[in-house]
C-alpha cells in the first residue's frame, strides 16, 4: 500500500499574503475621503428647533453655529432665565445632532473602524 501525503487539513490554495504597499494604498485611499468628507461637512448643515419652535439654531457638520434665530415673544425681560435654559437646551441638541451626522458620514469611509484609535488619536 502507498502512503499518501499528509495534508494537514490545509487548504490546496496557498494563503495570500497581505502586501504592505497594498495596505498602504488603501490607507491613503481612506485618508483622502476622510479628508473630502471633513470638507463636505463645513458644508452641510443641521436645523434645531426648542422652546416649541421659538428658536431655531443651524449648526454645520464641523459644529460651527451658523445662525440663531428667536421668536421675539420670547424675549420678555422678566423671563430671561427661560430664554437661557431654552438656548442652552437647542444649542446642546444642535451640537449632538451635528456631531452624530458627522460620525455617521465618517463611518461610512472607515467602516466602523475607530482610526483616532488606531493611530494613537492622532
Amino acid at each position: 500500500m502507498a502512503k499518501r501525503p499528509y495534508r494537514g487539513g490545509r487548504s490546496s490554495k496557498p494563503a495570500k499574503k497581505m502586501n504592505p504597499n497594498d495596505l498602504m494604498g488603501q490607507f491613503q485611499e481612506m485618508q483622502q475621503q476622510m479628508a473630502a468628507q471633513q470638507q463636505a461637512l463645513a458644508e452641510e448643515t443641521v436645523t434645531v428647533t426648542a422652546a416649541g419652535g421659538a428658536i431655531t439654531i443651524v449648526i454645520t457638520g464641523h459644529q460651527r453655529l451658523e445662525s440663531i434665530a428667536i421668536d421675539p415673544e420670547m424675549l420678555n425681560p422678566e423671563d430671561v432665565e427661560m430664554l437661557q435654559d431654552a438656548l442652552l437646551a437647542g444649542i446642546n441638541a444642535a451640537i449632538e445632532q451635528s456631531q452624530t451626522m458627522a460620525a455617521a458620514k465618517m463611518e461610512g469611509i472607515t467602516g466602523g473602524l475607530d482610526v483616532n484609535s488606531l493611530l494613537g488619536g492622532l
